[in-house]
């Protein structure tokens, strides 16, 4: 479920499945992208409600999935308008960012962690990976050695290491006082340096590369996708 609020210069959008930590269903990817791309606030801050931020995409789901490629072309239209939208994406972290929840956290503008939150790829450990433009977006945030020691090993980094590698920008206790901060900013000049950075034209090819790789994968193992539920 997705919970949306305007206040002044900054739209919420909360993730709002805290009994499943947050886990994204086919429909929940197309509300986020929805609540995204409907945002008119210069600053658009993305939270997880409860204990945690996301743990990615829901295993349910994807075990009963007809058509892996076109889940994973969904989360990377999700992630894409969080990226390519005119209003600023500040990600908050709180608590566990895991799998396609470090995805969309690394498809926002900027990324604040707070002390207790934690990152994880634990895809690796029951045959997947990060299908919503992780691939693609993950050496750009760490170096490309750091990018493929998280990936591969599905070890998980607190905030601290986080900070240090790049994955986030700060560490603190409120990161909604990030987002404020940016929304004080003139909007043409919000939207323009957005744009400006993020003017890369070789994404689709990658993409749609690696969400047939995520299809193979899903039909390779299916069963053990099915059976694991992450930390």
């Amino acid at each position: 479920m997705i919970r949306v609020r305007d206040d002044g210069d900054v739209r919420t959008i909360t993730l709002d499945r805290p009994d499943s930590r947050n886990a994204l269903r086919p429909g929940d990817l197309v509300d986020l992208r929805e609540a995204v791309e409907t945002a008119a606030t210069p600053v658009t801050y993305l939270r997880g409600a409860g204990a945690a931020f996301c743990a990615g995409a829901d295993l349910d789901a994807v075990a009963a999935l007809d058509d892996p490629d076109e889940f994973a072309r969904r989360g990377q239209r999700t992630a894409s308008a969080l990226a390519d939208a005119d209003t600023i994406v500040v990600c908050g972290i709180d608590g566990a960012a895991r799998g396609g929840g470090v995805e969309m956290a690394l498809a926002a503008d900027v990324r604040v962690a707070t002390p207790g939150a934690t990152f994880g790829e634990p895809g690796v450990s029951f045959g997947l990976f990060g299908a919503w433009g992780g691939t693609v977006r993950l050496p750009r945030v760490m170096s490309e050695g750091d990018a493929m020691d998280f990936a591969l090993s599905a070890r998980v980094l607190d905030a601290d290491e986080a900070l240090r590698s790049g994955l986030v920008s700060r560490v603190v206790d409120d990161p909604r006082t990030v987002a404020e901060e940016i929304a004080a900013g003139k909007p043409d000049a919000l939207r323009t340096i957005k744009h400006r950075m993020r003017d890369r034209r070789e994404d689709e090819t990658q993409e749609r590369a690696e969400a047939t790789a995520f299809a193979d994968l899903v039909a390779a193992h299916r069963d053990e996708i099915a059976a694991s539920r992450g930390d």
